[in-house]
C-alpha cells in the first residue's frame, strides 16, 4: 500500500474530473454538430439519406456504448490504424451523442405543428427556408431541456472509456484505490466528482423546463 496525503489524492481526482469534463464537452459538441446533419437527413424528402439516418440511430441506440468503444478502438487496430484512448473515446462518444441527440431534435421538430409547415410553404419558401426561417426557430424552444438533460448522460458514459485505458475520472479513481486499498473512499470521492458535474446540469434542465413552459402560456 501506498501512503497518498489527502491533498494528493484530491489533486489526481482534480486531474480526472478535468479530463472527464474535457472529453464530455469534446462529445456534445462534435456529437450535436453530427447529430445536427442526421437529423437534416432524417427529415429529408429523399427516401436513402432517410434510411440511412434512421439507421444510424438505431443501430447506436440499440447497442451497448461500451461495444461501440470497443469496435472503434479494436477494430481500427485490427485495420492497422492505432489510436489513442484519448481519440477512440472522443470519437465514440461523439457518434453515440450524435444519435440520441438527433432523436431527441426529431421529435422537437415534429413537436411543432403541421400548419406552421404549411403557412411557410404557402409564403413560396423552400424546405431549408421551412426549417430555418420557422420550424427550427420553434423546435429549439423544445429541445434546450433535453438537450441539456442529455448532456448528463454524456458525463456519466465517459465512465465507460476507462476499460480502454482513458485516465479520466473513474480511472484515476481505480489507480488510487489500488494503491492506496482504500477503495471505499476513493470511489466515495470519485461519486462525488461525477456528482458536482452533473447536478447543477440537472437543475439546469428542471429550470429552463420551468421557464419555458411559463413562456409557452404567456
Amino acid at each position: 500500500m501506498i501512503e497518498f496525503s489527502i491533498w494528493t489524492i484530491l489533486q489526481y481526482l482534480a486531474q480526472g474530473l478535468g479530463w472527464t469534463l474535457c472529453l464530455s464537452l469534446l462529445a456534445f459538441v462534435l456529437g450535436g454538430a453530427v447529430g445536427g446533419g442526421i437529423l437534416l437527413a432524417r427529415i429529408a424528402t429523399y427516401p436513402l439519406l432517410r434510411v440511412f439516418a434512421r439507421g444510424y440511430i438505431e443501430f447506436f441506440q440499440g447497442t451497448p456504448l461500451l461495444m461501440q468503444l470497443f469496435m472503434v478502438f479494436f477494430g481500427l487496430s485490427l485495420l492497422g490504424r492505432d489510436v489513442s484512448p484519448w481519440v477512440a473515446a472522443g470519437f465514440s462518444l461523439t457518434l453515440y451523442s450524435a444519435a440520441f441527440l438527433a432523436e431527441i431534435w426529431r421529435g422537437c421538430v415534429e413537436a411543432v405543428d403541421r400548419g406552421q409547415w404549411e403557412a411557410a410553404a404557402s409564403l413560396a419558401m423552400s424546405r431549408w427556408e421551412q426549417l430555418r426561417h420557422v420550424i427550427l426557430p420553434q423546435a429549439l424552444r423544445h429541445a434546450v431541456t433535453p438537450t441539456v438533460g442529455f448532456s448528463v448522460q454524456i458525463v456519466k458514459g465517459t465512465a465507460v472509456t476507462s476499460i480502454i485505458g482513458m485516465t479520466e475520472l473513474t480511472k484515476t479513481g481505480s489507480i488510487l484505490a489500488n494503491a492506496t486499498l482504500q477503495p471505499f473512499t476513493i470511489f466515495g470521492m470519485v461519486g462525488l466528482g461525477y456528482f458536482l458535474l452533473c447536478y447543477p446540469l440537472s437543475r439546469l434542465a428542471h429550470y429552463l423546463e420551468r421557464k419555458l413552459n411559463v413562456l409557452a402560456a404567456h
